[in-house]
This record gives C-alpha cells, sequence and structure tokens, in this order.
C-alpha cells in the first residue's frame, strides 16, 4: 500500500517563455510556448486562490523571464491576495528599478537573481546578451535597498566552476542573505550543450573544498546552498522530493507539470488548468500518478533501502541516459547503466554553445537532445 498522497508546498509558475537571455543550460523546453498560449491574469489568479486551498505555502514565479509580462505587478497582487508567499526568478534583464518598486508594493516577498558569472565579460557572453551582467547587480542593488530578501543563483558549469568563490564573494557584497551554488541539471537545452558545460573531476573536487570553506568562512553572514553536481555522485537526488509528492509546476499554456522537464517523458497526460482544478490534477492527473510512490520501480530500486529516501532518482534523467523512464537513474552506483555516466562526464568539447534563443539553435539543441 502506497503512502498517503501529501499536500504540495510549492508552485513553480511559468509565466511565460519569452526571455532576452539565451543561456545554454536554460531548464525551459527546447519546444517554447509561444506568448499567444499564455494564461490570462485571470486564470493565474484563479490558479493562485486553489493552490492555496490546496495547500500551497510559496509560489515561485518563473519564466522565461517573467517580467516581460505587463501583467507581472497584478500577477504578483493575485498571488499575495491567496496569501501565498511570493518569490520573482529573474534575470533582471528588462526589469527596471519602477517596475520593481511597484512589485514590492504589490506584496513582492522575495527575489531570486540568476549569475552567470563573476566575470563581466564572461557572464556576458554565457547569456548570449551584452551588459547583462552589469544590469543584473544593479537590479540586485536596488532589491536590497527596497528591503527584499535576495538570492543569488549562481549557475555552475566548466567555464565558472573555478571562480565559485568570487561569485559568493560579490553575493555577499551585493547584501544576498543567500546564494545557490546551482551545478547545470543536463535536460533540454543543457543536454544538447553538455559536453560544452561538463567541469571536469578535479574541477568538481576543488569547487566541493571551497564551498565548505567558504561556508566557514561566511556562517552567519550568508546562508549557501550546494550539492554535489548529478554525474559525480554516487547516489542520485530525490527529484523535488519524489514525483508529485510536493511541488508542481504550470506552464506558460496551463499545462500542469510534475516537474519542468516533465514533457521530455513521452506518453504522459499533462492536464491543463482550463479544463481542469488545480485540486482535480493534483489528486487524478495520469501525469502525477505515473511516477508517485514506489510500485512503478524497477531493480535495484524495488528493493533498494534508500527508495524513500530519492525514490529512484529524476524520470527525466533516467530516459534520457537510457531511453526508460522507469529505470534506475544511471547516476547511482547501483544502476546497471551507471558507467555511462562515467563515460559521459569525461567528455568535453571547446564548441560554441547552442544558444536557447535563435530558431536554427532550436532545431540543433531538439536533434541533440534526441541522441542525448
Amino acid at each position: 500500500m502506497g503512502e498517503p498522497l501529501l499536500r504540495p508546498l510549492g508552485l513553480l509558475a511559468e509565466l511565460t517563455h519569452r526571455c532576452p537571455l539565451g543561456c545554454p543550460y536554460c531548464s525551459n523546453p527546447i519546444a517554447l510556448e509561444s506568448r499567444a498560449d499564455e494564461l490570462d491574469t485571470a486564470t493565474w489568479a484563479r490558479v493562485f486562490a486553489e493552490a492555496a486551498d490546496l495547500g500551497v505555502l510559496q509560489v515561485h514565479l518563473s519564466g522565461g523571464e517573467p517580467t516581460a509580462r505587463r501583467d507581472i505587478v497584478e500577477i504578483t497582487e493575485a498571488a499575495h491576495r491567496a496569501s501565498l508567499y511570493t518569490n520573482l526568478i529573474t534575470s533582471a534583464v528588462g526589469l527596471t528599478e519602477k517596475k520593481l518598486a511597484a512589485l514590492a508594493r504589490a506584496g513582492l516577498d522575495h527575489v531570486q537573481i540568476s549569475m552567470q558569472d563573476a566575470d563581466a565579460i564572461s557572464a556576458d557572453r554565457i547569456a548570449g546578451y551584452d551588459g547583462a551582467y552589469a544590469r543584473k547587480n544593479a537590479i540586485a542593488r536596488e532589491v536590497v535597498q527596497l528591503g527584499i530578501p535576495l538570492t543569488v543563483n549562481a549557475v555552475i558549469h566548466r567555464a565558472n566552476i573555478d571562480r565559485i568563490g568570487t561569485m559568493v564573494e560579490q553575493a555577499v557584497a551585493l547584501g544576498a542573505s543567500r546564494v545557490e551554488i546551482a551545478h547545470v541539471q543536463y535536460y533540454g537545452w543543457a543536454l544538447a550543450n553538455r559536453a560544452k558545460l561538463m567541469p571536469t573531476r578535479q574541477q568538481v573536487e576543488r569547487a566541493v573544498g571551497c564551498v565548505e570553506a567558504l561556508r566557514q568562512r561566511y556562517h552567519s553572514i550568508i546562508v549557501i546552498d550546494a550539492v554535489l553536481p548529478d554525474y559525480f555522485a554516487r547516489y542520485p537526488k530525490p527529484c523535488l522530493g519524489g514525483w508529485g509528492r510536493r511541488s508542481l509546476n504550470v506552464s506558460p499554456s496551463g499545462k500542469v507539470l510534475p516537474c519542468h522537464a516533465a514533457e521530455t517523458i513521452p506518453g504522459l497526460e499533462f492536464w491543463s488548468v482550463r479544463e481542469h482544478s488545480l485540486a482535480d490534477i493534483w489528486r487524478s492527473s495520469p501525469a502525477f500518478n505515473a511516477f508517485r510512490g514506489t510500485e512503478w520501480m524497477k531493480e535495484p530500486c524495488a528493493s533498494c533501502p534508500r527508495r524513500l529516501q530519492d525514490f529512484g532518482g529524476c524520470r527525466c534523467q533516467a530516459l534520457a541516459l537510457t531511453g526508460d523512464a522507469r529505470a534506475t537513474d544511471p547516476v547511482c552506483h547501483l544502476s546497471p547503466h551507471h558507467v555511462l555516466v562515467a563515460e559521459l562526464a569525461e567528455q568535453r568539447d571547446d564548441a560554441p554553445y547552442i544558444y536557447r534563443r535563435n530558431r536554427a539553435d532550436r532545431t540543433t539543441a531538439a536533434e541533440m537532445a534526441k541522441v542525448g
């Protein structure tokens, strides 16, 4: 008998897939949803109210770039009215000081800004946008000036991993209360750029020691969150705390997903908030029920004492690397496919990034993601 259905705690609201940046590790799907298909303000307000009734405590306003929505202030107000803790996940490019002040008045509780590197030239090259680094720093300082808690999200890969220390130092200087050392996860755009982004084992080992030293140095000054990158780990992470256990994503068009990459798994049926309530989707959606609990597991997961800790790892990663979404996440050293992860972790090239912005790059990325 499976565990009782838990209430979700977090909602990722992907308001749009529009974004001025072209980050080669973007977590958005390669097949981006169009502006014409985006939910309107009233529908988002209903979704937030239903989320609160379901037990959700916090909403992450994300994208793409969420501030590309002209109604971002109204959307934030709706989330605040629903008594949800509101976190804006932004590139900060395109966000003005005036709009930020309006968001603060609307009840915005927290801001998370992505930082590509501590070096301006490298940061702009990674983002695919000249001037992004300067703009991000200016808005970060304004966030702190307004008294809004700030998290710096540092996405880590081969090009910047040796500057983790400087990135944390910059986060402290900006007045951030938290910094995430977020190693790239290889789905979608990052999967297409995997060999271009993959750090060396030596870099990863140095980074682990660096983070521990930084935690001691900045204890009580800033919270530093970091986990070992998947391809260099011994056990997989419990993806979002387990499939359909504690969180849900709503795409720009209204599809509700157990995780941001779930659409890469063929055969799953995703219900939309246009036709179903959020509560109905949470309880009964075929996609959410596909990998809940442990009954779907194969060996070695099915009899593993860690099966209720990591829930077999990531289903999307299992599919991407083995072709089977029910397989043990190959990151696990017990997986019969683990040797593949070890081999891929050693593959690197220095070819130009495939950026998410360009139509030609979307075609190339789609082809590369298919072959893994």
